[in-house]
């Protein structure tokens, strides 16, 4: 056979055979010369996420190396699972809970920037003179969910005295609350207060983190093979994302919100507004370690006092090593505070 005929073919193999690797091994398909990296969210696109789809409105992504596709959630969407199927590359973790139980069950994945420095859980009541705070809740039947009442509901528990005995099931849907005066159930702030003024109540609204709930939230987390075989990109991804954030609280938010709207069709230019409003009147971005470290901010500290606070509450146990939820390998840099500084002036 003619050598140069025997040389093709051989490349052709090898061709046709780095196709099927980087087709078939997660993390490795790429997109011109960017790396393909999908993102799964927690739920439906919404403001809360406004932050990444930034970043692919804009162009972050692209100009870190990356091709990166959002994968939005919804009600049958399981992050940590698809994480440790390694089905996606990253996952957004809706709370400190979600990476210490990735730790507790070994599964390989975890936490690598937390995109907001409070948790936006709250709680919600009519308007009503009994209660002006969360101490004023003890002993009065409350609306949560199954997945609180193993969660922050042990924290109320052990800060505020709440008793199992005032848990009544809330099940995503309004009417209870809206057709009795007395009511009081969880939220998120930017969610169920809206639409409870839609219906034409001024709900008060207790944010937890404002009653020393020590949680972030919003995570990226990542799997441990992705950490230890490509942190170059886990990087390329947090640094972007951080970018992202700090261009939709400070800038103009727009790009993201088309983004949003045309994965999320029902999402509203109203509702979109509010949330960003409520985010930075509260700091759940940018506030406490983040405005020195910068957007996506940890500390073992923090990370610490929120273990110890859920093992004196019960939730784990204090044989866990809470290092093991999560990493500052790739936060903590400043990333972002130059953009900051020059979207706002200041």
């Amino acid at each position: 056979m003619n050598r140069n005929l025997i040389l093709g073919c051989i490349a052709a193999a090898i061709a046709v055979a780095v196709a099927i690797v980087l087709v078939l091994e997660p993390g490795r398909k790429q997109s011109g010369n960017l790396a393909h990296v999908t993102f799964a969210t927690d739920w439906k696109a919404q403001a809360e996420h406004g932050g990444f789809y930034q970043a692919l409105a804009l162009g972050y992504y692209e100009e870190a190396g990356l091709d990166v596709e959002i994968l939005q959630g919804g009600p049958g969407v399981n992050v940590p699972q698809l994480l440790g199927a390694h089905t996606v590359e990253f996952g957004l973790g809706s709370n400190s809970f979600i990476p210490l139980n990735i730790a507790a069950a070994d599964a390989g994945a975890k936490a690598v920037m937390a995109s907001f420095q409070k948790d936006p859980q709250v709680f919600i009541t009519h308007p009503r003179d009994d209660v002006k705070s969360l101490a004023d809740m003890k002993g009065k039947p409350i609306m949560v969910s199954d997945a609180t009442v193993s969660a922050f509901w042990q924290w109320l528990k052990s800060k505020y005295g709440f008793e199992d005995t005032q848990i009544r099931k809330y099940t995503f849907n309004l009417a209870p609350f809206l057709t009795d005066e007395t009511a009081i159930q969880q939220g998120y702030l930017s969610s169920e207060p809206y639409m409870i003024r839609q219906q034409g109540i001024e709900p008060q609204v207790f944010l937890l983190s404002d009653y020393g709930y020590p949680g972030y939230a919003a995570f990226i987390l990542a799997s441990d093979r992705m950490i230890a075989e490509r942190p170059e990109v886990v990087q390329a991804f947090v640094d972007a994302s951080i970018r992202g954030w700090v261009s939709y609280i400070h800038g103009d938010p727009s790009p993201a919100n088309e983004l949003i709207k045309r994965d999320n069709p029902e999402m509203t230019e109203e509702v979109l507004a509010n949330a960003i409003r409520l985010m930075k009147e509260n700091g759940i971005v940018d506030s406490g370690e983040a405005l020195e470290l910068g957007v996506g901010a940890m500390t073992n500290e923090r990370w610490q006092a929120f273990y110890d606070e859920m093992v004196a509450a019960g939730v784990y146990s204090d044989d866990l090593s809470v290092h093991s939820a999560y990493t500052l390998e790739f936060v903590n840099q400043g990333v972002g505070l130059d953009l900051k500084k020059e979207l706002t002036g200041e």
